[in-house]
């Protein structure tokens, strides 16, 4: 199978892609995104394409300047370029994700207010996480043990971004609160997925009025969640979702509701739509 490592340079991805290398399982071609908010970060380019060099794969990489992009858009830069060369070469992309990473991700989520989806993060199965089940002092002990050269990024180390705030409470937990964790969030992925099937293979009137009043609240609120995701790519948090079901139930015939920043619905007697912009 063709692989695509996204190296960033960092102890996490350098690790994971000589453990690949070191497997000669996979056909590896290595992918490194540079952001340009960074002076140093054309240096780390570099490197990362000298790393590929040494053991003798290929590089594909890409330089944008997002000086001033906030961390979702970075991302959403960064993870289009990844996918956009898995799809070129008809390949699996493969992160560096560890436990750590997860745990810090469930944080973030559900302290950003998405429920029990929180716990099911980091399921997209566009991409293969080799390491989650890892810890961070697992990785860097395989770094130290095999002499593993990689860069650090000076960005990890400011409070400027809320994972990184995160990050520091997340580092002293035991190993085997993490592990926990990640057992839970393979039932909790698991579940989703059940969910999901579920409310894609029925056919519920969910732009009905009547209907979405007279159900369950909490079986309303994941039919809209799904719905509202699948209509407009826009994931909904629990505020969000709330605001959109109080608006169907007792919104008045003829208005408009604002729910998120790319989500407005409008109103009739009998159904409820999309409005687009």
């Amino acid at each position: 199978m063709k692989i695509i490592v996204a190296v960033s340079g960092g102890i996490d991805s350098v690790g994971l892609l000589d453990m690949l290398a070191r497997s000669g399982e996979h056909e590896l071609v290595v992918a490194h995104f540079d952001h340009g908010m960074r002076d140093d970060s054309a240096a780390d380019a570099r490197f990362v394409e000298l790393l590929a060099a040494k053991y003798g794969l290929e590089f594909v990489g890409r330089r944008e300047e997002l000086s001033g992009a906030s961390e979702a858009q970075a991302r959403d830069r960064r993870y289009g370029f990844l996918f956009g060369e898995a799809d070129k070469r008809q390949a699996k992309l493969a992160t560096a994700h560890h436990l750590d990473d997860l745990v810090e991700t469930i944080a973030l989520n559900v302290n950003r207010g998405t429920r029990w989806r929180g716990l099911a993060s980091m399921n997209d199965d566009r991409i293969w996480r080799p390491l989650v089940s890892r810890t961070k002092s697992e990785l860097k002990d395989y770094a130290a043990e095999n002499r593993l050269e990689w860069v650090e990024d000076e960005t990890n180390s400011t409070d400027a971004y809320s994972r990184n705030r995160i990050r520091r409470k997340v580092a002293p937990l035991p190993d085997s609160t993490k592990l926990s964790l990640h057992s839970l969030w393979q039932k909790q992925v698991s579940l989703k997925q059940e969910i999901v099937g579920e409310i894609q293979g029925s056919d519920f009137p969910v732009q009905s009025r009547y209907f979405m009043t007279m159900i369950e609240r909490g079986v309303a609120i994941e039919l809209l969640y799904e719905f509202v995701l699948g209509s407009t790519g826009v994931s909904l948090l629990t505020d969000q979702l709330d605001r959109l079901h109080l608006a169907i139930k007792v919104g008045r015939i003829g208005t408009v509701w604002q729910i998120a920043g790319g989500v407005e619905i409008s109103l009739n007697r009998q159904n409820w739509r999309i409005k687009e912009k």
